[in-house]
């Protein structure tokens, strides 16, 4: 249902009851686009439980402009291609008014023509390469200057790492980053060979010769670490493989950027104490509002269920989303994204997260070392930092910025002063 101003207001005109009768006659309807199946099931089913929790809390506050919601979900099962479909089907089939959902950045960027197409709008809430601005996306995770480019620096600066481990999952995400830390780090005067990046496919499973050649990389006494852009369950695998190498966090640090409370809650954590995660929330952070958000996830998803980083994502997309609209007064994509770009909501670590122009958050930076009860103890906390779409790390990307607001354009060159026109396919 998407309701209109003209509609909006000649039931205004009418009164309360009138305007009831005539916008709640069907649900407001918000699509969730997880993978509930394959690879990505074991991080993306609590990204759905999340957004059913969010929607039930707010329907009994008295859903949006006075009418419930309505939750469509759908599985696009890990399989890339699909999220095109099902994303395409909730636009014109189930006719959502916004969507919440993917994950990885493979499964974004196939439901990004679509959502271009038909003017669709759905919040991303998962840590991601940057390098994109979509009218038609709002970016609720971190960007590489929130999260990749920070746990570098305390690798470098606390860890006295010199040689880096970049592990990756073989698709976009990975890839773009590691392009990213890559010259980054070579920019801080790590030289090019002592630099090993490695991808494999998802669900990789066999990770002895990997981490036999990560081990090799300190032969020469020069500490190593490890920054891992691995995602779903591969990271099973590879954390075993550690823990049967005997690799301790004293011996070769990881951070993982894809690893969190949900995907620890399978593991023997008892041999990765110690070990990194970089995100802007981690369940151990100190807050009112986060003691409430878990209690209220383990009353409503069970009491050995753990909260993770895109949880809170989803958390702060869902509630600005609904302040938006609340503002607008429609569901309407295009008003909507209008009344987005400022919206403050609190976040679950005591800050404030803030919507800027370029459809990012401004979020803090959390290190959080694994403990023995497969969470995290936050070691490193900054106040919060602007989410940048493009990199300043990347000679092609540093002239460029986004600003949907007042220049209306994802990819403004600050030198020749022109915008240029983004496709599906940037």
């Amino acid at each position: 249902m998407t309701l209109k101003f003209s509609s909006f207001m000649t039931a205004a005109l009418l009164g309360g009851t009138a305007m009831a009768a005539a916008e709640c006659a069907d649900p407001v309807k918000i699509g969730v686009l997880h993978s509930l199946s394959g690879t990505m099931a074991i991080s993306e089913t609590t990204l759905k439980d999340t957004m059913l929790m969010l929607i039930e809390k707010q329907n009994a506050a008295g859903g949006v402009l006075g009418c419930q919601i309505e939750a469509v979900v759908v599985d696009p099962a890990s399989d890339w291609p699909l999220f095109a479909e099902k994303a395409r089907e909730l636009l014109t089939v189930s006719e959502v008014d916004v969507i919440f959902g993917s994950w990885t950045s493979v499964s974004r960027k196939s439901a990004l023509p679509v959502l271009e197409e038909l003017n669709g709008l759905m919040f991303y809430p998962v840590q991601y390469e940057g390098e994109e601005s979509s009218k038609n996306v709002f970016y609720t995770g971190a960007a590489p200057n929130q999260q990749a480019i920070p746990a570098v620096d305390y690798f470098l600066d606390e860890l006295g790492v010199e040689k880096f481990a970049l592990l990756g999952t073989d698709y976009v995400y990975p890839r773009t980053t590691n392009n990213i830390l890559e010259q980054y780090l070579q920019d801080k005067g790590i030289a090019k060979e002592d630099i090993f990046v490695n991808y494999t496919p998802f669900g990789h499973s066999d990770w002895a010769t990997i981490v036999g050649d990560v081990v090799g990389l300190g032969e020469d006494g020069k500490q190593v670490g490890v920054i891992s852009t691995i995602n779903g369950d591969a990271n099973i695998g590879f954390y075993k493989e550690l823990a049967a190498a005997d690799i301790s966090a004293d011996d070769i640090p990881v951070v993982a950027f894809s690893v969190g409370e949900e995907e620890l809650s399978g593991l023997d954590t008892s041999n990765l104490v110690g070990h990194l995660a970089a995100w802007n929330y981690f369940q151990s952070a100190e807050s009112d509002a986060n003691a409430t958000f878990i209690k209220d996830w383990k009353a409503f998803a069970g009491e050995e269920r753990v909260t993770n980083d895109p949880m809170e994502a989803h958390y702060i997309g869902f509630n600005m989303w609904v302040n938006a609209v609340e503002a607008a007064g429609t569901t309407d994509v295009d008003a909507v994204r209008d009344a987005m770009y400022g919206q403050e909501f609190p976040n679950l670590t005591g800050g404030t997260a803030v919507m800027l122009p370029n459809h990012h958050l401004a979020k803090p930076v959390l290190i959080g070392e694994i403990t023995a009860d497969g969470q995290f103890d936050i070691i490193s906390q900054t106040s919060e930092v602007p989410g940048d779409a493009w990199t300043d790390f990347l000679p092609a990307s540093k002239v460029l910025t986004s600003d949907w607001k007042e220049l209306g354009c994802g990819m403004y060159n600050t030198e020749t002063k022109t915008c240029v026109q983004l496709t599906s396919n940037y």
